[in-house]
């Protein structure tokens, strides 16, 4: 089964933001987002997935360049995966101290790194929300408000597409809702 897009909008600088539910392992994009720990050890969770199907050569890079700091990101090649590169962006655990910022730095950071390689499509998934027990709402609410903030600082950006895939259905739930929530303020294209 393919990925389904539950929600699309265009923002007015003309990036398109989708929230899709989907394995992120067979996302067609430029790049997609590995939500990691600061070793860069890929064991389970998405990270797992990612080197499962992507192959051992993803871990072995990831190894030459752990550790990374919280809130920060690095870019390893896919091994087999459609994608061409993975983002290995590190999100806070949840009581450690600042956690929306240090979100908020993973997800700008990765979409830097995007833009630096000229990729024009990326996937996140909810980053934090698995076992770093990051609320899935907040989380939401942070991707969406980093990614718009994002564009508007930097509209020539070469990313075209945001795709935020997660692969089950209460995550998506949860995105589909607070999206749909905040639409109204978003800088959205003329429809």
């Amino acid at each position: 089964m393919g990925a389904r897009v539950l929600w699309e909008r265009r923002l007015k600088c003309g990036v398109w933001l989708r929230v899709v539910m989907g394995d992120l392992t067979e996302e067609q994009v430029d790049a997609i987002v590995n939500a990691a720990n600061s070793q860069l050890a890929h064991g389970g969770g998405v990270a797992g997935a990612i080197v499962r199907r992507g192959g051992r050569s993803i871990q072995e890079e990831s190894d030459r360049l752990a550790p990374v700091p919280v809130g920060e990101a690095v870019v390893t090649g896919s091994g087999n995966l459609p994608a061409l590169a993975v983002i290995h962006a590190v999100g806070p655990r949840m009581g450690e101290g600042d956690e929306d910022a240090k979100l908020e730095n993973a997800v700008a950071n990765s979409l830097d790194l995007a833009c630096q390689r000229g990729f024009r499509s990326i996937a996140l998934p909810a980053i934090s929300s698995g076992i770093f027990g990051y609320p899935k709402d907040r989380c939401a609410q942070v991707l969406l408000r980093t990614t718009v903030a994002f564009f508007e600082e930097n509209p020539e950006a070469p990313i075209r597409e945001v795709r935020f895939c997660n692969l089950d259905e209460a995550t998506c739930s949860v995105f589909l809702q607070q999206f749909r929530k905040a639409e109204a303020d978003l800088p959205l294209a003329e429809k």
